[in-house]
């Protein structure tokens, strides 16, 4: 059965972190492929400046487009906001049952994760992959050492989306941060910077 990892972000914007996590996820696992599940707005996330879906969608297909283990899904621009995890996870299932899912979630996402809709459906359903992540807390009981929930010893990166925004309003320049063609998108579009 192929085994595929849903990456879900806003990946606002992509940068080389997220590469890196995808393709250690799709080299150094049992997975297959993984996905990265580009999604609208964060429900966790309100205040975030976010750019237009199909904005942060071309970043991440330039980003991927010579990677043969990682996809760009689409999937949630179709379907009712807010996007539930859940839900999506559902869809997939039911489009495609002959294929194994997996939800790739940073340790921070973990410590909250009891807070999630559907939380328990989704441990019912699919396997989630943890991957360290700088966080406060220890991680619930409830998700320690359970049967579903596999911690895996993935690099610890230190990018986030949020500073390259800060440092673009700052006008410096996040060029090594990022792909090389979601870049030269960001750079000729102008995103991020204050008018």
């Amino acid at each position: 059965m192929k085994k595929i990892g849903l990456y879900f972000g806003t990946f606002n914007p992509i940068h080389k972190g997220h590469l890196t996590l995808g393709n250690y996820f799709a080299q150094n696992t049992d997975l297959n492929e993984v996905w990265f599940v580009v999604t609208p707005q964060n429900p966790f996330k309100q205040n975030d400046i976010l750019l237009e879906d199909h904005h942060r969608l071309e970043m991440v297909r330039l980003a991927i487009e010579d990677q043969p283990y990682l996809k760009v899904s689409e999937i949630e621009f179709d379907r009712p906001r807010p996007s539930y995890t859940i839900d999506t996870i559902r869809h997939l299932i039911k489009q495609d049952s002959k294929t194994s899912f997996v939800l790739l979630m940073g340790e921070d996402n973990i410590l909250h994760f009891d807070q999630w809709k559907g939380y328990l459906s989704i441990l019912e359903q699919i396997e989630i992959y943890v991957y360290p992540r700088k966080h406060e807390g220890p991680i619930p009981m409830i998700f320690q050492n359970h049967e579903k929930i596999r911690l895996i010893n993935a690099p610890k990166l230190a990018f986030a989306s949020e500073k390259i925004r800060k440092k673009i309003e700052e006008g410096s320049s996040v060029q090594s941060l990022m792909p090389k063609k979601s870049w030269s998108y960001l750079e000729e579009m102008g995103f991020y910077k204050t008018r």
